[in-house]
């Protein structure tokens, strides 16, 4: 009797021991996990994210009618505002295109005005923008019709056309030439390009219009 309760003693200590070392593994593994945030749980080591760039304008509102004043050839560009630009950011990059219209069958849409080169430092582009290849800061422009912003022009018997701001914050600036307005589907594809690997933000505002 005096055996087996030795042994049963000694069984009983053994379980304990094997408890309390894995309880110690699991809490030094919780506080790496901490320290080092390196797992797949929680938290993810990750640390807070950046804000995304944002993109306003007074002109319209997001997904509203775009005003005669902006539209057809003699429209001017509508005032465009932005905010939490990327830290790196050397340059913005602006597309304004018509998504609802197809050429020649193809995937390719309307180009009404791509801007590039603006400096990183800008806040925004005033209404207004003059027309130019090149404007007196660097940036470069050019659309389907001349170089400089084209407005919206969809006829009146046709659905509202959504037109589409996008815009790009890049960590350089874009080694494109302006072109010829004849050459802008050629100068977008070399601007989508040229812009790859180097987006550290985006944004997007869509106005409709029809006449």
């Amino acid at each position: 009797m005096k055996v087996l309760r030795s042994v049963f003693v000694l069984c009983i200590v053994v379980l304990l021991a094997v408890g309390l070392s894995a309880a110690a593994q699991q809490r030094d593994g919780a506080q790496r996990g901490e320290r080092g945030g390196g797992g797949q749980g929680r938290g993810g080591g990750r640390g807070p994210q950046a804000p995304p760039l944002v993109m306003t304008t007074t002109s319209f509102e997001d997904g509203g009618i775009i005003p005669a004043k902006y539209a057809g050839q003699m429209g001017v560009s509508p005032e465009l505002k932005w905010t939490q630009v990327p830290m790196g950011t050397q340059s913005l990059a602006l597309i304004m295109h018509d998504p609802d219209v197809a050429l020649g069958g193809n995937p390719l849409d309307v180009t009404h005005w791509m801007i590039w080169n603006i400096p990183g430092t800008s806040t925004g582009l005033a209404e207004g923008v003059a027309q130019g290849a090149e404007l007196p800061d660097g940036s470069r422009q050019v659309s389907l019709r001349s170089n400089g912003y084209m407005g919206p022009g969809a006829p009146a018997t046709a659905p509202y056309h959504h037109y589409t701001f996008e815009l790009y914050a890049l960590d350089t600036k874009l080694d494109v030439p302006a072109g010829t307005p004849q050459e802008a589907a050629n100068t977008r594809a070399a601007l989508l390009k040229a812009m790859e690997g180097h987006i550290r933000g985006k944004a997007v505002i869509v106005g409709r219009y029809h006449q």
